[in-house]
Formats: C-alpha cells, structure tokens, sequence
C-alpha cells in the first residue's frame, strides 16, 4: 500500500463500499476521498462526519468516564440501507485523522468490514 491513495483504493475491495475518505476531524477537511459521498460530496460528508467523530472523542462517556478504557478506536452508525464506519488512525503523536467508509447494507459485511478498516488504519501509519 502506498500512501492514503493506497489505502483508499483497499478500502473500496472492502465487500459493499461505495465510498471512502481519509478526514482530519478537528478542521472537517477530506485528506482524501475516492467513490461516491452519500450526499454526492465527499467534502459536505466530510464535514458532517467531522461532527460526529469529534463528539465521541471528545465525550469522556464513551472512553469509559473516569476509568478511562482508553481513546475511541471506531465508531458505526447504521442506517436502513447502509453503514458508516469510522476508524480512527492511532499514532505515536497526537493524530487527529480517521478513516471513513460508506458501505451498501445488503452488500457488506460488517465484521469483515471493521477487520479490515483495522488493518488499513495500521498499514497507513507504517506507510
């Protein structure tokens, strides 16, 4: 894998994708996007997701409150027609970046979905 060209490209051999981003989620801004957006915007989608991913990173109750179980490592939301997974890209620094992918609900698979963002996350740091 080269780069987050590279591991957007794995992203979308991911059963079911019809999207995927690489987003800093402090400023909203897409680092990189291939497919479609769900609105048809990988920038608006980008920002919106933003939104939310900074809400669970910033909301000690789901790291576990004062017993601190530690940074959030993903987050799904589920829609009739479709998932939208978010994982975060763990670095030595203080990473503000998460991988976003857009999945077709009775396509995708959504254990095999969530190794396998695991993995891109990993790979793209080492990259």
């Amino acid at each position: 894998m080269t780069g987050i060209d590279g591991c957007l490209t794995e992203a979308m051999a991911i059963p079911g994708a019809r999207g995927a981003s690489l987003v800093d989620w402090t400023s909203g801004l897409t680092l990189g996007a291939v497919g479609d957006g769900p609105d048809g915007d990988h920038e608006a989608s980008a920002a919106e997701a933003a939104e939310l991913a900074r809400l669970a990173v910033e909301n000690g109750g789901f790291t576990g409150g004062a017993r601190h179980d530690g940074p959030v490592e993903e987050l799904i939301v589920t829609a009739r027609g479709s998932y939208h997974l978010f994982r975060y890209v763990a670095t030595s620094f203080d990473s503000s970046v998460f991988l976003y992918v857009w999945l077709d609900r009775t396509e995708a698979n959504l254990a095999v979905a969530l190794f396998r963002m695991k993995d891109l996350a990993t790979r793209l740091v080492s990259a």
